[in-house]
């Protein structure tokens, strides 16, 4: 019986890019993404997309799901949402680009978008 080598404690794994000479994208949708309000406790949800340009690392999906998941009880804010997320993806893989864009749904008659990118400026 094999060991199970996936974490669940909110590491983003990573993996070798086979083809770090060549640029091309990467793009992850999460529609089910789950924070807590610090001002109120109520849950926000929202859909994360994140896109990226591997170096010489890509992100491993299972890993990344668990890595959303730890949100789900954290009073945040939807703008640390996603500068957390960047921030995170670049400590991990140091990728060429990336962007994360939370699309958060309407609470109160308001929607927010918000959207980081990776070098800072880039979109």
């Amino acid at each position: 019986m094999s060991e199970n080598i996936y974490r669940t404690d909110g590491t983003i794994d990573s993996f070798e890019n086979r083809r770090p000479e060549r640029d091309y994208e990467i793009e992850f949708t999460a529609p089910e993404f789950t924070s807590m309000c610090p001002m109120t406790g109520l849950p926000d949800f929202g859909t994360l997309t994140i896109t990226y340009s591997p170096a010489e690392r890509c992100i491993e999906l299972r890993s990344f799901k668990y890595y959303l998941q730890t949100f789900r009880d954290r009073g945040i804010f939807y703008e640390d949402v996603v500068n957390q997320v960047l921030d995170d993806i670049v400590a991990a893989i140091s990728p060429k680009w990336a962007m994360v864009e939370g699309a958060f749904n309407t609470r109160g008659g308001i929607s927010a978008r918000v959207t980081a990118s990776y070098p800072d400026g880039e979109e």
